[in-house]
């Protein structure tokens, strides 16, 4: 797309404990860029997103009041192994605009992302160059380097922790391994009202855990900080229902990278006794349909994936195969 630029590049390499079509879709869906993308701590509102070539990723960041702007305009995109884009600050009708912190900044960037997996991890890496820059502006793109390494490995500790959010959301209570089907079901902060009432009209009590908080998760290095805001919220939830089917659900907070919207909130939960039976599902309901999240082993002991069909139906699929 670009030619680079020797003079002043910078390379920045980052490992994450997610498979890698799970990874590019965090860059790929305007929901997760907004729970992730930029400064850290920095709220950023999207503005315009068309994920394709040639198309514009406008957003606009609040810091304390101070609104700035910044686009991308994307080149090659090769799902999911590779990004490219060319990043500007902005204004607020996408034109682009100096940096507000040196009018010395360059005022474009290319930007190069390769993905690449190795036993269920991905390593991202980010090679950057300033476009048609002058020699003052390259210089000064190469002095800035380690404040963009260290503005980089916060916003990709972001992202790390709205991937460990979204596998958290996938904590299950199965104990066996017989095949199941089951409803999952995902509310904005309201399970644990919406349980309470099917609890009432069917008549049944919950199994596993009970009722499993936020607050639950053990606090370590493997797992990101809970808000307390969130605490009393459900993480999982079990309640059979009419002839042994089993309603399943969690709470869905922004907080932890997740958006609800009708159509997303409701999966058909497919729990197959081996591995083979759950592949030969997954690739055929996914076929000509969508992929969301591709058949991995997972840290909470499941060989897990979710796709959407080509009729629109969601899919969940979990299985713990026998020892």
């Amino acid at each position: 797309m670009q030619k680079q630029n020797n003079k002043a590049k910078l390379i920045i390499t980052r490992e994450f404990n997610a498979p890698k079509e799970i990874v590019f879709n965090a860059f790929a869906d305007a929901d997760a860029l907004a729970e992730w993308w930029g400064p850290p701590g920095v709220p950023i509102t999207i503005v315009k997103f068309d994920f394709k070539t040639n198309g514009v990723f406008h957003y606009k960041t609040d810091m304390q009041g101070q609104i700035a702007f910044g686009k991308f305009v994307y080149g090659k995109i090769k799902k999911p192994d590779l990004i490219e884009f060319v990043s500007s600050f902005s204004d607020e009708n996408c034109g682009i605009t100096r940096a507000p912190f040196s009018d010395k900044f360059p005022l474009e960037i290319f930007n190069h992302l390769e993905f690449t997996e190795q036993d269920g991890k991905t390593t991202i890496i980010l090679s950057g160059h300033p476009v048609n820059a002058t020699e003052e502006e390259m210089q000064f793109f190469s002095q800035m380097s380690p404040s963009m390494q260290q503005g980089f490995a916060g916003t990709f500790n972001q992202l790390e922790n709205y991937l460990k959010a979204q596998f958290k959301l996938k904590i299950q209570n199965k104990k066996t391994t017989v095949a199941r089907t089951s409803t999952y079901l995902n509310f904005p902060g309201t399970t644990e009202e919406a349980f309470i009432f099917y609890k009432s009209v069917f008549g049944t009590e919950f199994i596993g855990k009970g009722l499993q908080r936020f607050g639950d998760i053990p606090q370590d290095s493997d797992h990101p900080p809970v808000q307390d805001n969130i605490k009393n919220m459900i993480l999982h939830v079990e309640l059979p229902i009419l002839g042994g089917h089993i309603l399943m659900a969690t709470d869905a907070p922004k907080e932890v990278g997740m958006t609800i919207t009708q159509g997303n909130n409701m999966h058909i939960c497919l729990e197959p006794e081996t591995k083979a039976e759950t592949k030969k599902l997954f690739d055929a309901l996914s076929k000509d349909g969508t992929i969301i999240m591709p058949l991995a082993d997972m840290f909470f002991g499941a060989y897990f994936g979710q796709c959407t069909d080509r009729f629109g139906i969601n899919w969940m699929f979990n299985c713990i195969e026998g020892k």
